[in-house]
This record gives structure tokens, sequence and C-alpha cells, in this order.
């Protein structure tokens, strides 16, 4: 057997699969008839997925399946089935080799509910935003449509809603611990992650015969094994249902950038090939159901073991089964992921929707994606759990060629490019001084409590490409509409003035988050300090640039480790600076994030959990959600009798009155009040009131 945590061939070195003869497709095939034109009497691949078909990089299934195109394979979509029968999943025919199933590039649960549970009334990954056209869960229905469809095929799960659902996670909606996606899917692989490696490796593996129950060592994968049963003989399962052992497993900490590797680095260094080789026992689902400690205690071991570099594959049990998950796979290089952005994508979504808009594909069509992955470890986030701690970036070129690409291809460009980032706007090339420490080491964040000595973050490459990118024939303006990393930001004075004269629209989107040291602590986000730092700094180059620009800070209400008298503190801290917040949103408990483990359980799993962990303050229920989001929207009419009562009981009533002291008034106006603004996906946004100083 093969080494999950081993070397892996270069993404493009494989042979081609002999389809190849039949060249590319204009678009993939999503009927028989496409299908006939192309030449092909079936499918060797067939991705479903809850999203419309859009060729385009930023949509995953157009991603994964070019990737596959270029392989040789031929690859078809089956977009958002009909899910009441398994008619629809035989469009295509059976597939030679496996079907790859997502939900999309959202999870289908947080698509459709808002943190409140209420369905939302659209749908961005639909021709027309047409909500209601993927079922509850989608992951596991589409998969189930597949089995039943043809019964004998092979299925492999993807995307985010597999990522943050391979082991035992609380979901929300539902207000329970569901089991593994794995077990209820009926499905043979789960591809968690960055999934290019495992799916190449996957369809060639299996186009040479090799059978899906032999393939257990591809990193970011999980299977289902009998109970007690290990994929090879060399393989050592450790208990970790108590406590995580410890002897490799202790994370390094280092003071400062000169500082000497310790000798306890050499010693850990021996251990990466016996790791390689060690699985780590999870509480079972039953005990993790039952018990919210174990609970706390798996996500802060699964968390743990998430360094590719040094993660242990992990065993939850499930019943008579067992669910083994493979290391996190390792991070793309830069020619690699070059390559995935130059296939021959056509930028624009299938021909079949005519002239039906999508609207994540019109948010997007103008901005270029430069990397992949965040070493924030934001606990609220599901972007580690899916793409990463380790940063990938693009090359320089790959980014100008995409650049030239919407300009001279993508219809109704008018020279402005939406964005240049990622999940962070200003990671570009940043990653750990030394490759060794990065791999041995086990911080959940780079950057808090503290940016780490040994993290490189420098902003000269991004600077370059900012200049470089705005210097193109045919280009106006570049702006940055990912969110700004801004405690890393401050660190370079020339990237602030760079950003601010030439990148910003009038308005910058940042996250502060909250304004107290105990909501924070709980996000790992760093203090007001950092952001009243940023924001001189904005502020002077705003001036200085002859620019009236403003900050967009982000809040969020009720996250864990957040009291009433914190949620106070940011009102007052909001109306003191000028903030009208429009758009907010309470905490979204979404499956394996740590914030998530906090609300479930009462307990942090930033520490070692054991029967001494005190409870955390965790806001649930309707009434406390609603108090705590009803802060953030202080000057809104239609909060003022809650935010009165519970400022009467806080012993704040104070804070009632007509004068410019007070939060809110004492007397309701006497027209009718307006409603609440209805719930948008993604955190609490704010604007200036009108008049207001520069943020």
């Amino acid at each position: 057997m093969k080494n999950p945590a081993g070397g892996k061939p270069p993404l493009f070195s494989w042979r081609k699969h002999w389809a190849q003869r039949f060249g590319i497709a204009p678009f993939l095939p999503m009927s028989r008839a496409e299908m006939e034109k192309l030449g092909w009497d079936s499918c060797d691949i067939i991705l479903v997925t809850g999203d419309a078909y859009v060729d385009h990089p930023s949509f995953g299934m157009a991603l994964i399946g070019r990737l596959l195109e270029a392989q040789g394979f031929r690859t078809g979509i089956i977009s958002q089935p009909d899910w009441r029968s398994a008619e629809d999943f035989r469009r295509l025919g059976r597939p030679n080799l496996f079907y790859g199933v997502t939900s999309g590039n959202m999870d289908s649960m947080v698509n459709r509910y808002t943190s409140e549970r209420r369905i939302r009334s659209d749908d961005a990954y639909t021709p027309g935003g047409i909500a209601g056209k993927r079922p509850d869960r989608a992951l596991l229905v589409y998969a189930q449509r597949c089995r039943e469809a043809y019964p004998d095929s092979v299925i492999a799960l993807g995307s985010i809603e597999a990522s943050l659902r391979r082991a035992a996670h609380y979901d929300y909606w539902s207000d329970t611990v569901r089991r593994s996606v794995l077990p209820d899917s009926k499905a043979n692989l789960l591809i968690y992650g960055n999934a290019e490696h495992a799916i190449v490796a996957l369809a060639h593996r299996l186009a040479a015969g090799e059978a899906i129950g032999s393939i257990r060592d591809l990193p970011g994968t999980a299977f289902l094994l009998p109970r007690g049963e290990t994929p090879g003989p060399e393989w050592i399962v450790l208990d970790a249902t108590a406590d995580s052992p410890a002897a490799p497993a202790v994370p390094l900490q280092f003071h400062g950038p000169n500082e000497k590797r310790p000798k306890r680095l050499e010693r850990l260094e021996k251990h990466l090939d016996q790791r390689a080789q060690t699985a780590l026992r999870l509480p079972s689902f039953e005990a993790v159901r039952e018990d919210p400690a174990l609970y706390a205690h798996a996500s802060r071991i699964l968390h743990l073991e998430s360094n590719p570099g040094n993660a242990r594959a992990l065993v939850q049990a499930h019943g008579n089964r067992e669910v083994w998950i493979n290391p996190p796979p390792k991070p793309l290089s830069t020619p690699e992921l070059d390559g995935i952005y130059a296939l021959p994508y056509q930028r624009r979504p299938h021909p079949s929707y005519g002239a039906a808009k999508i609207p994540a594909w019109e948010m997007i069509r103008f901005s270029v994606n430069i990397m992949r992955g965040c070493f924030g470890g934001c606990t609220f986030c599901s972007i580690t759990e899916h793409e990463g701690r380790i940063v990938q970036s693009r090359s320089e070129a790959s980014i100008l060629n995409e650049i030239g690409e919407i300009r001279d291809k993508t219809p109704g460009f008018t020279g402005v490019i939406s964005d240049l980032g990622g999940p962070t706007a200003n990671m570009y090339r940043m990653r750990c001084k030394d490759a060794m420490i990065e791999a041995v080491c086990r911080r959940l964040s780079c950057v808090y409590p503290d940016i780490c000595p040994r993290m490189d973050t420098e902003h000269a490459p991004l600077i370059q490409l900012y200049r470089k990118a705005r210097a193109l024939p045919g280009i106006k303006k570049i702006l940055i509409g990912s969110g700004l990393r801004y405690d890393l930001a401050a660190r370079s004075p020339e990237y602030v003035r760079e950003l601010v004269t030439h990148h910003v629209g009038g308005y910058l989107k940042i996250a502060p988050e909250h304004t107290e040291p105990g909501p924070l602590a709980h996000m790992m986000k760093p203090g007001l300090e950092s952001y009243e730092r940023f924001r001189t700094m904005f502020d002077q180059a705003s001036r200085t640039a002859g620019k009236e620009q403003y900050l967009i800070p982000y809040f969020i209400a009720a996250h864990p480790g957040t009291t009433d008298e914190d949620m106070l503190n940011l009102a007052l801290w909001l109306k003191k600076n000028g903030f009208r917040p429009d758009q907010v949103q309470s905490f979204l408990p979404t499956p394996m994030a740590l914030a998530t483990a906090m609300y479930h359980t009462g307990r942090n799993p930033l520490r070692r959990i054991d029967l001494s962990s005190s409870k955390l303050e965790t806001p649930r229920g309707e009434r406390k959600r609603r108090l705590h989001k009803a802060f953030l929207r202080y000057h809104d009419p239609a909060n003022w009798p809650l935010l009165r009562e519970a400022l009467r009981a806080m012993g704040r009533a104070d804070l009632i009155g007509s004068s410019k002291k007070h939060l809110i008034p004492a007397a309701q106006p006497f027209h009718r009040t307006r409603p609440e603004q209805p719930e948008q996906p993604g955190r609490a946004s704010s604007r200036p009131q009108r008049g207001a100083r520069k943020k």
C-alpha cells in the first residue's frame, strides 16, 4: 500500500487517458445531444452539481471538469438535476469510471437558510436567482440518487459540503450531531480540501483497472472500513478518545526570527515518517452525539491534525463501521495552480441558460482569484477547513494573462477589474520562512495572538502585481474587493499607500468583527488597536491622495464567548464613530468550525478539554440572538423596544434618552417603524453616516 502522506506526482505529469483523441469540448456536455456532437458514446466521469454550470475557474465543477478533460477523460456535467427521482441522474448514461458529486460552491444548507433558519428568497448560483433548485443536504440526496440510477457505479463526494461534513458534526439546522456524510450517502469515497491531486489520481487509477476498494492511500480522502480494520498492516492506531498522544504533537513555539531551530525540531523531524503511518482514534459518533465535552475534544484534535506536513490520519467509529480520514492534501505548487487556470474555459454560462442571469457569475466575471488558502485561523470561518492554512499563489504571468482574457473575451467588460484577491486580499505569496518549521508547526493561526515572527509578511510581490496589472493596455482600474487582513497590511505603509491611492473605489471593506477582548479571543482575531492603527494609515494615505474614502468594517453578532455587555460596548463604539450598519448577520454555526463546537458544547476547543474545563458564555435562543443583532442596528426604531427592555435589565437605563450621550430614545416615533432589514449572506457590514468623519 502506498503512503497517504508521501510524495505526489506533479498534477500534469500523468500519461493522458486514451480518450484525449476526442479533443477539447466547447462546453463540457450536459446532454446526450452534446455528447453525440463530440462523438462520444459515453462519459468516463460525470460531475453532479447543485450550481448552474458556468465554465469559469471560480466555479468548482468547471475547474475540476476542465482538469479531468486535460487528463484525457470524457467529462460530462449534470447541473441542478431534478432530485425527486433517479431519472435525471441517468441523462448522460452510466459513467465508465465514477460520479463526482457535489452540492456546489456553497454548503447547501448555508445556501438555502439564513442564520435564523429562515429560507432565503433567492439562490445566486441559479439562473434568474431562483430559489429551491437544490434539495436540503444536496450532497446526500444527489449521491443516493446516483446510487439508485446505477447501483454498481463508483461515487466520490466533493466540495465544501463534503469537507465540512467528513466527520461527525453539529448540524445547526436540525440542532443535532449528525454522522459523517459517508455512511448516509452510500458513496465509495469522500474527497475534501483541494481536490485536484486526489481526483486526478482516482481517475487514472480506476481507468487502469484498480478497484475502488483498494484505493486507500490518497491524501485528502475519507472512506469507510469495518470497525477495527486498518487500510494496511503498517498502520498504528493510537487512542485519542480522551487526549491527543503527546510526544510529537506538542506545538512548536518560536519567539524571534533569529532564534535557533530548537533541538526538539530535529527530534520531531525523525517522527514525521512514523506519523505518516499513524492514525488517531477520535471519540465515536455515538460518543460525541451524547457528550458535548467529547465533541469539543474531537473538534480540537481534528483541527490540530490539519497541517499536511505532520497531520496523522483520523479514525471515527460510526456503529459497526469506521470513517477513516487520511491526512490533508499537500498544497498545489505555483506551476500546478497556473496550469489549472490556463485551461480552456469559456468564461461564461452554458448556452442552455439563454439570457437568464446567474447572480454569482455576474458578481465574479470581472474578478481574478490570485491565491488559495488562509493562515488567519478565524474560528468562525470555513476557509481553512476546506482550502487549508498554507497560502498557494499563482504566478504574476498567469494572473496578468487572465486579466487579458477578461479584457478580450468577456462580454460587457468596461476596463474595470472588480477584484484581484482570494480568501484574503493581501496574503499573496506569504508563507513560513522555514519549510521544515512549517512542516512540523501545529499553530491554529499564524497571526493570533500575534503575527508569527517566522511568517513572511512582505507585500512587495503584491505591490508589483498591482502595478503591472493596472499598466496593461485597456485596463482603466483595478479594484480590490476581497476582505483585507489589516493587521498584515499595517506592516507595510507602502502597500497601504498603493492600495488607497489606486485600488479603492471610495469604500474598503475590512473585518474587525468586534471591539471587545472576550469575543475577539474566541474568534482568534486581533484587538481593536490593530484596526485603529490601520485606520490612521488609511486616513493619512487618503488625504495624501486627495481622496474622500471610507472603511467599511464588518461585525458579527451572537458569536460564542460574547456577552450582552460586549454587544452594548460594540453598539456604543459604533455610535461614537458614526457607523450605522445596514445589513447585519448573527453568527452562523457551520459544520466543523471551531466556533461551532463552542456554540454546540459551551466549551472552548482552543484549550485542552477535560472535566475541569469551564463553560463558555454562548448566545443561544431566538430572543438572545435577536437582541445581539439589535445592538448592531441600534439606530433602527424597530429594535428600540427590545433594546430598552434589555438596557433596563442590565442596569443601563442611563443610555435611554434623547441626547447625544444616549444610545436610543425613550419613545418610539409616531410614524410606522421600518421592518428589520432582510438578512444577507456574509457578515455584518457598515457604512458611515452622512457627514461622519472618514474611517
